[in-house]
């Protein structure tokens, strides 16, 4: 099955070009099938991994939690089951 995990930060205000340079760099401990990174109003930046897994809750690689000063609450992260 594919497994989407889905990562959203919101950056202290006018530092969102910062966060976004932050999860670029983020090397991941396996290469993801897929990655794209986006950004939003209100600086966040969200990013979407696809993963071949044997369930939606298998153990994956996600991006950690940048520091606390360059956002506004902790990340959001939300997984999904691929339906085709």
């Amino acid at each position: 099955m594919t497994v989407a995990l889905m990562w959203e930060a919101r950056a202290v205000q006018g530092r969102g070009a910062e966060l976004l340079e932050w999860a670029r760099a983020q090397e991941l401990a396996q290469e993801p099938l897929r990655r794209e990174t986006f950004r939003a109003p209100q600086d966040r930046v969200l990013v979407i991994t696809w993963w071949e897994a044997s369930d939606v809750g298998a153990e994956l690689p996600e991006l950690p939690e940048p520091t606390a000063d360059l956002i506004t609450r902790p990340v959001h992260r939300w997984r999904f089951e691929s339906l085709g």
